[in-house]
């Protein structure tokens, strides 16, 4: 199959158009006809090899929303006309001790969408069947990009630390991770506190979901809820004084990275000894898990702000997403 995308060729370049052969698919692959792919901050770190770890020509994309138009003749649970989204991860081994368990995410041979191949910024993208998650009939599909990757990110965490309706939690950033952890949170029945270094823009942080915020600059407005937050999500990559977060954590708290900064985390031991206090992180989630989020979402109807662009415009799309202009998430349409 022929495929149309836009490719970077080295660091800091823009995107052009590319053309390349998909091969004869695998038996327990499927092709995915791309309707739309969200643009993502790993897509950036990716295209300028921040990572060490880019091959160019590179066709960036991993939030892929598309109709399954060939399936290989091994493939299961999905079927040629079905709509289903693609994320970071496009191929597990699926037998190894982390597949066989559920945890395909953690696999030590899982194929990134866009590490080594080429990804959603495209007409088509393929992939294994078991990462191409079919989607609840009523989600928007123009929303739901995003989802795969972002939203997945800051929803395992909620699972993996067993948090509680009756529980106050708080989200640290929020950009394009923090505003939809703060909707996932307020649907779970959670008191949410946002903690943010832009207070003017407290109306519109509660209107996603805080129920209050806090100046994440204040180390009085801090000190004021010491001992009382059960879980805190970090969703920044920069440096911050890790301790003034962990003395807000009530006994047996969770303190939970998504971000990740490129220094080490600066955390003294008596602050989690004392209590009990525990600090954890994770990448995305299973492809359960992952299906889990998507019925959750539309149960609740919770979708990332999304602002979308056409294909064609996606150096457009990635400049706007450069320049911190995106709120909060952008999407790109194909068609």
């Amino acid at each position: 199959m022929k495929v149309q995308g836009y490719a970077v060729t080295a660091p800091e370049e823009k995107l052009e158009p590319f053309t390349y052969e998909l091969g004869d698919i695998g038996s327990e692959q499927v092709d995915i006809k791309v309707h739309y792919c969200g643009v993502c901050h790993s897509d950036l770190s990716m295209m300028n090899n921040d990572w060490g770890m880019t091959e160019y020509p590179l066709v960036p994309g991993h939030e892929i929303i598309g109709e399954i138009v060939a399936a290989g003749d091994a493939v299961k649970n999905v079927k040629v006309g079905d709509i289903v989204g693609l994320g970071w991860n496009s191929a597990s081994c699926m037998s190894c001790q982390q597949c066989m368990s559920g945890e395909h995410h953690l696999c030590s041979e899982s194929e990134g969408t866009i590490v080594g191949r080429h990804g959603g910024f495209a007409d088509y993208v393929r992939g294994h069947w078991s990462w191409a998650i079919p989607l609840p009939d009523a989600i928007d599909k123009s929303k739901a990009g995003p989802l795969l990757c972002g939203g997945i990110t800051v929803f395992n965490p909620i699972i993996l630390s067993g948090v509680s309706p009756t529980d106050t939690v708080g989200v640290i950033g929020i950009g394009g991770l923090g505003h939809m952890a703060l909707k996932f949170l307020k649907h779970w029945g959670c008191e949410v506190i946002a903690f943010s270094s832009s207070p003017e823009k407290e109306a519109q942080i509660l209107e996603m979901g805080a129920t209050k915020v806090i100046d994440s600059t204040s180390p009085e407005a801090l000190e004021s809820i010491a001992g009382t937050v059960n879980f805190i999500l970090n969703t920044t990559n920069v440096t911050l004084d890790w301790n003034s977060y962990l003395t807000t954590l009530a006994p047996k708290g969770k303190f939970h990275t998504v971000g990740a900064p490129m220094e080490p985390l600066e955390i003294p031991a008596f602050s989690l000894i004392s209590g009990e206090k525990s600090v954890g992180g994770s990448p995305l989630g299973s492809p359960a898990v992952t299906k889990t989020m998507l019925d959750f979402c539309v149960r609740h109807d919770i979708y990332p702000t999304v602002e979308e662009f056409p294909m064609d415009q996606i150096n457009e799309a990635v400049q706007h997403l450069k320049d911190g202009k995106a709120r909060f998430r952008v999407v790109l349409k194909n068609g």
